[in-house]
């Protein structure tokens, strides 16, 4: 059965008029009707051929594993236009106890994994969206599977859903059984999401504004074909030069380095470089600690580092520079905190092997070459044999109009959020400073961008953001855990704009103490008295910021 444009069928014409404990009543009785019905593709601001719920069904506040009180689960798939590609699976969730908000959550890496929206936000791990009495939805962004590998770019609108056109897909869909579920609009939609979905935070407030009131953007991948031609630049350091490689005793020697030299200038030994702009001008002398001596090569029993592999860690410090444009005016990308507390030791790091394998895995040639060698194979140049290390960055030659509609398809670089903030839309961002996968750079860049282009007052009259110390890309020596929805929600209900928050660290090692979340460019300083566990303890001064 195919409901109709306004999304009101038999089954549930009675719920329109219903509120409060009738609602939630007459979901609870009505959800499974819902299952084998249509959403045409009337109602969807994008072409498709519409919308079918696979299931629905009423999840009760019993049952093993819910934390999310009871609800409608509502799963089902976008029609693409083209047979060959795939479909958008979502899910929506409707609960029974609504508070008039609905929030759509993003996905990380290439998605391709379905986003339940059932789970807590990534920084706020005690209690979930949905228990909180939130609608929520989410999808897989048009594809199935998050290898790493990209296949699904082989398809021009799977590239296209996964950009954007899953977002708008998916928003419209649920927002119609949304209005079906209890007979009306959410008061208030929001957008939450972190790394990919922190893209996709950016992606909504520049494409579609009139469709959210606030968006949540976490480590925003925003600039996306440039941090993949980082990657590619990366790993040319390291494998297409003799020596370029640094392995993991140079990788644990820069962040043991870094830390003795720079982790008390905020005038606190927690193992946390906060005072990242003062550790920037002891940049020369970290290096020359660093560097091997007199001719000495590095070994496994000294961590020394070849001039080689300082060359290596000084091509992710410096960044991209693009002798031509990508979409938006693009033509660089702001290198990584690589002397001032990164730690490229992990499993997103540099990779362990000075073996390039093919194709190169995360693990033994590090994630950003990994990903940006993907990128020039299934994106570019759509050649699997394609070898990246051999990919001209300064002159791609007949792939360069490739980069520029990529980089108009998959990025959010576009400082045009006059609708947005006509709206009356609030967005708060977050970053680590330490993050070693999305440059923190790249945020701070395009949020002096946004203040260049709407001055100052009125980029705090809509945009918050905080730069997190220690914090990496879902990892760290301070994973902060703090109530980003709630802030959000205050500021767009209330109008009670977020200032300095605090942060609790859920780090395995260091569970528990705190921190202030400070407003860029602002930083974390111990006052000098009192546990340094304790934010309280810590005010948010201003950093000497280079321009």
């Amino acid at each position: 059965m195919r409901l109709p444009c306004r999304v009101a069928s038999a089954a549930v014409l009675a719920l329109a008029a219903s509120t409060g404990a009738h609602a939630a009543s007459y979901l609870a009785k009505h959800c499974a009707d819902l299952e084998g019905k249509e959403v045409p593709a009337s109602v969807i601001g994008l072409p498709t051929r519409g919308a079918t719920i696979w299931s629905a069904s009423v999840v009760k506040a019993a049952a093993p594993g819910n934390r999310n009180g009871e609800y409608c689960r509502i799963v089902g798939s976008i029609k693409a236009v083209q047979d060959n590609t795939p479909d958008i699976r979502f899910e929506v969730n409707l609960p029974s106890r609504w508070n008039g908000r609905a929030l759509q959550m993003g996905g990380g890496g290439y998605s391709g994994v379905l986003v339940s929206g059932t789970e807590p936000m990534p920084f706020a791990p005690d209690s979930t969206p949905l228990a909180k009495g939130y609608a929520t939805f989410g999808s897989d962004s048009g594809h199935v599977g998050n290898s790493g590998r990209a296949d699904f770019a082989a398809n021009d609108e799977a590239i296209l859903n996964f950009g954007f056109g899953h977002l708008k897909k998916t928003h419209d869909v649920a927002l119609a059984l949304i209005q079906l579920g209890y007979g009306r609009n959410p008061d208030k939609t929001y957008f939450a999401g972190g790394s990919t979905g922190g893209r996709e935070g950016f992606t909504v407030a520049e494409r579609y504004p009139n469709d959210y009131d606030g968006v949540i953007a976490n480590a925003p991948a925003i600039n996306f074909s440039g941090v993949r031609l980082m990657g590619v630049k990366v790993g040319q350091a390291s494998y297409g030069k003799p020596g370029g490689f640094v392995g993991l005793a140079q990788q644990r020697r820069v962040i043991e380095t870094v830390q003795q030299e720079c982790d008390k200038l905020d005038n606190a030994a927690d193992g946390i470089v906060s005072n990242v702009e003062a550790c920037r001008k002891l940049e020369p002398k970290i290096i020359a600690d660093l560097r091997c001596a007199n001719g000495q090569r590095p070994s496994l029993r000294d961590s020394c580092l070849s001039d080689a592999q300082l060359a290596t860690l000084n091509t992710l410090r410096d960044g991209l520079n693009l002798p031509y444009l990508l979409a938006f005016g693009v033509d660089t990308y702001p290198g990584y905190n690589v002397y001032q507390g990164v730690d490229f030791s992990g499993v997103l790091g540099l990779g362990d092997s000075p073996v390039l394998v093919n194709p190169p895995g995360f693990a033994v040639n590090g994630y950003l070459f990994a990903q940006g060698d993907a990128y020039i194979k299934h994106f570019v140049t759509r050649d699997l044999t394609y070898n990246s290390i051999g990919f001209d960055i300064a002159n791609p030659g007949r792939y360069r109009q490739r980069l520029m509609a990529l980089s108009a398809t998959v990025g959010a670089m576009n400082t045009d959020l006059t609708g947005f903030i006509a709206r009356g839309g609030k967005l708060i961002a977050m970053h680590g400073l330490a993050d070693e996968v999305i440059s923190p750079n790249q945020t701070i860049a395009f949020y002096r961008l946004l203040v260049d282009r709407f001055t100052q007052d009125g980029v705090d009259a809509f945009m918050r953001l905080y730069m997190v110390p220690g914090f990496q890309h879902g990892n760290g020596v301070f994973i902060p855990a703090w109530d980003e929805l709630g802030a959000l929600d205050r500021w767009v209900t209330d109008g009670i704009a977020p200032e300095t928050l605090v942060g609790t660290d859920i780090a395995p090692t260091t569970n528990g103490r705190s921190r202030p979340m400070c407003r860029y460019p602002a930083y974390p300083r111990y006052i000098g008295r009192g546990s340094i566990d304790n934010a309280a303890n810590f005010r948010c001064v201003y950093a000497d910021v280079r321009p």
